[in-house]
């Protein structure tokens, strides 16, 4: 029996048609169902709904073969035990810092400005300002983000943004982008070796379907 680690929400909607081109369909919905296991059409392949932020870690140690995950969620991760063999190109997005639209992000860079950033990316976020030469204090939050600079909590937020929409809601505005985000198919790099034959398959299968 092949595992599978989806999370609910964006990834595993834009996932199951992927999986349904190459003739697999979950039996049970888990918007709907209170399983936490779900079997699929095929007979030795099973789902595992966990947190987006917790595939990575099912798939490095083996509780799941094969896993559906964000690259938000990688970079944060760091992908230590995981092969990454295919870009599904699903649930795109973009990480980026954002701020208030009054506040001046670049002259704030510029001068070498000890800035207060809320995240729950925090390593990711770390890295990057360090790489600018930037000092920042890192707020860890793991919701709710748009309301840190606005309750006076962060001068600044790193976060996914889509369509911008709740930023502008909020006033807040895109001021750098860290990465382009796309969903990504991952492997335990252990299974990849000792199950081979069972677990190509499903990588090949995925990566014709996603070149559909």
């Amino acid at each position: 029996m092949i595992t599978l680690a989806l999370s609910k929400g964006r990834i595993f909607e834009e996932t199951a048609p992927l999986l349904a081109r190459g003739g697999i369909t979950p039996l049970e919905d888990p918007e709907t169902s209170r399983k936490l296991i779900i079997g699929t059409s095929d007979p030795n392949l099973r789902i595992v709904v966990v947190r987006a932020s917790d595939v990575p870690t099912y798939v490095q140690y083996g509780a799941a073969e094969l896993g559906v995950a964000g690259k938000d969620v990688l970079m944060e991760h760091g992908g230590q035990g995981l092969y990454v063999p295919v870009d599904l190109g699903i649930a795109r997005c973009r990480l980026c810092v954002a701020a208030p639209a009054g506040f001046d992000y670049a002259a704030a860079v510029r001068r070498g400005a000890r800035l207060r950033v809320a995240t729950k990316y925090v390593q990711t976020a770390r890295e990057h300002f360090a790489a600018k030469g930037v000092h920042v204090d890192l707020i860890k939050l793991y919701g709710s983000m748009e309301l840190a600079p606005l309750a006076g909590l962060a001068d600044a937020i790193v976060d996914l943004v889509s369509s911008g929409g709740t930023l502008r809601a909020n006033d807040l505005v895109e001021v750098e982008e860290i990465a382009s985000i796309s969903s990504r198919l991952i492997v335990n790099v252990a299974a990849l070796k000792t199950r081979r034959d069972e677990v190509e398959p499903l990588i090949d299968k995925l990566e014709a379907v996603t070149r559909q």
